[in-house]
């Protein structure tokens, strides 16, 4: 059983309180660890620790920053196996799906090791011969980092990557639900090169160590992924010392399937949207709009396909779909699914906690008849429960499609190219696939509109929210 300790200044370090809290595994319902259990007084020696090693590091080269980011990329890749067993232990998700996670961390570490030696600045022609002007682009300093327990791996990476590539040293927080892989990452990064101080991991209470990071001087910007009613909290609260953030929050994912679509490729778009990780990521689809000409065939092959889907523990190698994170997420499903159904709503399959089985299972959920009164139609179930209504035009399914307060990640299917581009022009979302399911990669920025957050990670521009750009004007002397 693993003992989990905190991470500051490249040692591994017990809670100044030395409380511990275990750490579940949800297909079990066992105790599979022990973690420290962090406070402000451990959060503020990380940012210590952070704020210590900045100036040395912020000054290496970025070549040489690039270079240790690749061998902590090289690092990941070789502990592999034993990073995709942690997340699937302390999270539930299939282990090939674990594994996927593992690769795609290990990605994000790499493309952001190239973007560090390409913050590039600028040559500006001035207005008067006496002056010579520029700009160049420097990192805004230690950086306050909190990431969520759905992908413990690769969102630590998609923030330690363009942070450490940028210039900046960072004190991350782990979701208390799965703080395994995070810490090993630190781990691994010490390994490789990465300097003390740099990457500290601090876990525990996360209101404490959350207002540690939100008020403390030093901490100059806040990445955070994880509900918008937190996100907004730490908006307000990083707004009295004009704190940068960058916010990846909820969404409620529109899936939009039209008459002139390829209706296996839809179904499968489905199913690997909805169902992956069990419903719990924030670009899941959570509400299908099917047009009425094609909604017989489509629920047809849909239901079959979602009952199809092996319901078990993420080691068994038969699973394609784990349990829900806790107790309270499959409370959460219950009662979005019952709410649907005490308004009308028609269950087509599933609709049930697993039976026969320990764990936080919930079946594939296929509600018919959806309304806009209903909880699913409106808030993130994060859960496998696939709700969904026809449309009869184009423009009936973009209204009911951009009728949300989130603006994350929306999909449709059509062959028709005019209607493609009129589509994803007029969704009101960041993140858009056509005809594709899985629309996220390293080389494209990701982030929201509306309610679902501020910047972007990933992408061109990955390091941007990490640099300050500084003007330079110089006056020259007078010349004969």
């Amino acid at each position: 059983m693993n003992n989990w300790k905190l991470y500051i200044n490249g040692t591994k370090e017990n809670a100044k309180s030395g409380q511990t809290y275990g750490i579940v595994n949800p297909a079990t319902e066992q105790q599979v660890a022990f973690a420290a259990y962090g406070d402000g007084r451990d959060a503020r020696l990380a940012i210590e620790a952070a704020a210590g090693a900045f100036a040395s590091w912020s000054r290496l080269p970025a070549k040489e920053r690039a270079e240790i980011l690749h061998s902590l990329a090289d690092g990941v890749e070789e502990h592999r196996h034993e990073l995709a067993s942690l997340i699937t232990l302390e999270m539930g998700k299939p282990l090939k799906e674990a594994a996927g996670e593992v690769r795609i961390a290990a990605d994000y570490l790499r493309w952001n090791a190239e973007e560090a030696i390409r913050t590039y600045g600028q040559i500006i022609p001035a207005s008067t011969a006496g002056k010579r002007l520029l700009s160049i682009r420097q990192p805004i300093g230690p950086v306050g980092a909190i990431t969520p327990w759905n992908f413990p791996l690769s969102m630590a990476a998609r923030k330690i990557g363009p942070a450490l590539a940028a210039g900046c040293t960072l004190v991350l927080k782990p979701s208390e639900l799965t703080p395994g892989a995070a810490l090993r990452l630190a781990e691994i990064a010490t390994a490789a090169g990465v300097p003390a101080g740099v990457l500290n991991v601090v876990t525990g209470d996360p209101s404490a160590i959350g207002d540690e990071l939100l008020s403390h001087p030093a901490i100059k910007k806040i990445t955070f992924t994880g509900s918008t009613e937190v996100g907004k909290h730490l908006l307000h609260a990083a707004a009295d010392q004009v704190k940068k953030v960058s916010l990846e929050l909820g969404g409620h994912a529109p899936f939009i399937v039209f008459d002139d679509a390829d209706l296996d490729a839809a179904v499968s778009g489905a199913i690997n949207s909805k169902f992956r990780n069990a419903g719990q990521t924030c670009i899941c689809a959570n509400r299908i709009y099917v047009q009425e000409a094609v909604a017989e065939r489509f629920l047809e092959k849909f239901k079959a396909a979602a009952e199809a889907l092996v319901v078990g523990d993420g080691f068994l190698e038969e699973t394609t779909m784990g349990p829900l994170i806790n107790a309270k997420a499959l409370e959460k499903v219950q009662h979005h699914v019952q709410d649907a159904l005490n308004k009308g709503a028609v269950l087509l399959t599933g609709g049930r906690r697993k039976p026969g089985l320990p764990g936080y299972y919930y079946e594939p959920t296929i509600l018919i008849n959806v309304n806009e009164q209903m909880v699913v139609a409106c808030e993130e179930t994060f859960g496998p429960v696939a709700p969904i209504r026809t449309f009869a035009t184009e423009e009936e399914a973009i209204r009911l499609a951009n009728d949300s307060n989130y603006g994350l990640a929306a999909y449709y299917y059509t062959k028709d190219l005019d209607r493609m581009i009129r589509v994803y022009e007029a969704l009101e979302y960041g993140i858009i696939g056509c005809n594709d399911a899985v629309p996220t990669a390293v080389e494209g920025p990701f982030g929201g509109m509306k309610e679902s957050g501020i910047g972007r990670e990933g992408g061109p521009e990955s390091l941007a929210d990490f640099l300050e750009t500084k003007f330079v004007s110089i006056g020259l002397s007078d010349r004969a």
